[in-house]
C-alpha cells in the first residue's frame, strides 16, 4: 500500500515539530489507514501485531482531539501489561511534547497507589493503565471517566487472553456513549467480535496485508545487542565480513545523522541519506555510493524506496524496522541480480516481540549470530591473505617475485625476515588499531561499562564525532571502546569500559572542545 509523509495529515504544528523532533519521515501502513480516520472521529477495528506503530496511530489523533481547556480525562488507554502501558505512555509524551495541557499518567500494578491518587486529584488528560488498575481506580472514586472523550483498547486479544474481559467492558459501560473508542488486536477471536458489536458505533476495520517474502538469496541473522553496542557490532561486522558495499538502515534521520558521524570519526566512507536531502544532494551521494567511493549507505526507509543497486554486499537493521514491509523492502536491496547477498539485524530490549512477529510473518526462522572480536577479525584476514598467496604462487609471473627475495636474502636476513616486514606492511593499519583495543578490551574484562558526562552538547554545536575524536585521542584508546553516545543541549553522555573510566576522565578532563573546556566525571 502507498504510505504518506506525516506533513500530509494536516497536523498541528504542534505535532509535526514533535513528529519532526523523533525524526519520523514517513507513517507506517497501520498509521496511514488510522490517523485520518480517527481524527474524522470514527471508531476503528486496527488489525495490527505490536511494533507496527500503533501507538502513533491512536496517539497522534488523540492529542489532535483534545481540547485545550479542562483538566478532567479526555482519553483513557488500556494495555494488558504495565510494560506495555509504560512504553504507550513515553511514546505518547514524545508526541505531545509541545502540548503542554496533554498531561498523562501511566497507572498500573506493582506501583503505590496512593502516587496515582495524587496525580489525578491534580487533573490529568491521558491515562494509560491495566484494566485492574483502572478498575481499582474507578471502584475507590478517584479515576473520573463521565468526561472522556476516546477509550483505546490496545492489544485487545491480549487483554482477553489474560482474563480481563469483565474488567473491560465495566470500563466500557462506565464510559459515556457519546465517546470514540478505538481497538486494537493481532487477531479477531469471538470475544473480542462480541465485544465490538456491543460497544463500538458503525466501526472501520482496518486489516493491514503483510507483503510476503521473496529474496531467497538473502542470507538473513539478528544479534542481540545493547545499545550502546551497536556501533561496535556494526563495524566489527563489515571488517569481519570485508564488505565493500553496504547499506545500514535507521528509522530516524536524526538516527542517520549521528551514525554517519560516528562511523566517519571512526575512519569509515560513508554518508546518509534521508527527506531533509536537496534532490541534488541524494543524487550525488548515490552516484558515490554506485561507483564504490562510498563503503556504507546509512538511509531511513523513505531515503531508500526504489533504489535499484545490484552490488550491495550487505543490508543492516541498524534499528529494527517499523513494520514487516519494510523489513521486506529492506532487504530487498540486497542478493539481487541473482547474487547472494546478507540481512544482519540488531535486536535488543523491546525488540524480541518485533523480531517474533517478523519471523512469523515472513515465515522464516532467522538464526543468531555471534558478533566477531577483534582476534576473528585478524584471524579472517591472515586467513584470506594465506589464500591470496595460494592463488598468487600460480600466477605466471609468480617466479619474478621469487628472486626479488632471493635478491634480499644473506647471513642477517632470512625469508622469514621478509615475510614477517611484509606481513607487518599489510597489516599495519589493521594492527595498530586492532592491537590496543584488544588490550584494552582484555583489561575491561566481562564488557562493564560506566557513564561519563562532559560538559558540552548541541548548543555548543558538538556532535558525537567531536567527542568520538577528542575521547579516543586524549585518553590514547581506540575509539571502537567507546560505546552509545547521547548529546543534549548543555550536557552530554558517553558508554565507556569501566576499567577505563578513571582514565578517561583524567586526560580529557581540562582540555578544550569547541573552545570550551572540559568538566568530565562519572554518573
Amino acid at each position: 500500500m502507498n504510505k504518506i509523509r506525516f506533513n500530509e495529515f494536516g497536523l498541528s504544528k504542534e505535532m509535526q515539530k514533535a513528529i519532526e523532533d523523533l525524526g519520523y519521515e514517513e507513517a507506517t501502513p497501520i498509521q496511514t489507514e488510522s490517523i485520518p480516520l480517527v481524527l474524522q472521529g470514527k471508531d476503528i477495528i486496527g488489525q495490527a501485531q505490536t511494533g507496527t506503530g500503533k501507538t502513533a496511530a491512536f496517539g497522534i489523533p488523540a492529542l489532535e482531539l483534545m481540547p485545550h481547556e479542562g483538566k478532567h480525562v479526555h482519553t483513557l488507554v488500556m494495555c494488558p501489561t504495565r510494560e506495555l502501558a509504560l512504553q504507550v505512555a513515553e511514546e505518547i509524551a514524545k508526541l505531545g511534547k509541545y502540548k503542554k495541557y496533554a498531561t498523562l499518567l501511566p497507572v498500573y500494578g506493582g506501583q503505590p497507589i496512593e502516587r496515582q491518587i495524587t496525580a489525578l486529584k491534580k487533573g490529568v488528560r491521558v491515562v494509560i493503565g491495566t484494566p485492574g488498575r483502572i478498575m481499582d481506580h474507578l471502584d475507590r472514586g478517584t479515576l473520573d471517566i463521565s468526561h472522556i472523550g476516546m477509550v483505546v483498547l490496545d492489544e485487545a486479544d491480549e487483554m482477553l487472553n489474560m482474563g480481563f474481559r469483565d474488567d473491560i467492558e465495566k470500563i466500557l459501560r462506565s464510559a459515556p456513549q457519546q465517546r470514540q473508542t478505538v481497538m486494537f488486536s493481532a487477531t479477531m477471536p469471538k470475544p473480542i467480535l462480541d465485544i465490538t458489536r456491543k460497544y463500538l458505533k458503525d466501526p472501520v476495520h482496518i486489516r493491514i496485508e503483510h507483503e510476503v517474502l521473496t529474496v531467497p538469496k538473502t542470507e538473513q541473522t539478528y544479534f542481540e545487542v545493547r545499545g550502546r553496542e551497536k556501533i561496535d557490532a556494526l563495524t566489527r561486522l563489515i571488517d569481519f565480513h570485508n564488505l565493500k558495499l553496504s547499506m545500514v538502515f535507521c528509522n530516524t534521520k536524526r538516527g542517520v545523522d549521528d551514525l554517519v558521524e560516528q562511523l566517519r570519526a571512526r575512519g569509515y566512507s560513508v554518508d546518509g541519506l534521508h527527506g531533509d536531502l536537496s534532490q541534488g544532494m541524494r543524487e550525488k551521494v548515490l552516484g558515490r555510493f554506485r561507483k564504490g567511493t562510498l563503503e556504507i549507505l546509512a538511509a531511513t526507509d523513505v531515503a531508500a524506496r526504489g533504489l535499484d543497486i545490484d552490488d550491495v554486499e550487505a543490508v543492516f537493521n541498524y534499528d529494527m524496522p517499523q513494520d514487516e514491509e519494510a523489513y521486506v523492502h529492506r532487504i530487498g536491496r540486497t542478493g539481487r541480480a541473482g547474487k547472494e547477498g546478507k540481512a544482519f539485524t540488531f535486536v535488543s530490549g523491546g525488540d524480541f516481540q518485533k523480531l517474533k512477529n517478523l519471523q512469523r510473518y515472513i515465515n522464516h526462522k532467522m538464526k543468531m549470530g555471534k558478533v566477531p572480536s577483534f582476534g576473528d577479525i585478524e584471524e579472517m584476514k591472515i586467513q584470506s591473505l594465506a589464500k591470496n598467496i595460494r592463488e598468487a604462487a600460480k600466477e605466471k609471473d609468480a617466479k619474478k617475485y621469487i628472486h626479488m627475495v632471493e635478491n634480499l636474502l644473506d647471513d642477517d636476513i632470512t625469508s622469514l625476515d621478509v615475510a614477517a616486514y611484509l606481513m607487518r606492511e599489510k597489516f599495519a593499519f589493521s594492527v595498530k588499531a586492532a592491537a590496543p583495543a584488544q588490550e584494552e578490551e582484555i583489561k575491561s574484562g566481562d564488557g562493564n561499562t560506566v557513564t561519563i558526562s562532559i560538559n558540552v552538547g548541541r548548543k555548543d554545536r558538538v556532535k558525537p564525532g567531536d567527542l568520538l575524536g577528542t575521547v579516543a585521542g586524549e585518553a590514547n584508546i581506540s575509539g571502537k571502546l567507546i560505546g552509545d553516545i547521547t548529546i543534549q543541549d548543555r550536557l552530554s553522555y558517553l558508554e565507556v569500559p569501566s576499567s577505563l573510566a578513571e582514565k578517561i576522565v583524567r586526560a580529557v578532563r581540562g582540555k578544550k572542545l569547541k573552545g570550551k573546556k572540559l568538566e568530565v566525571k562519572t554518573v
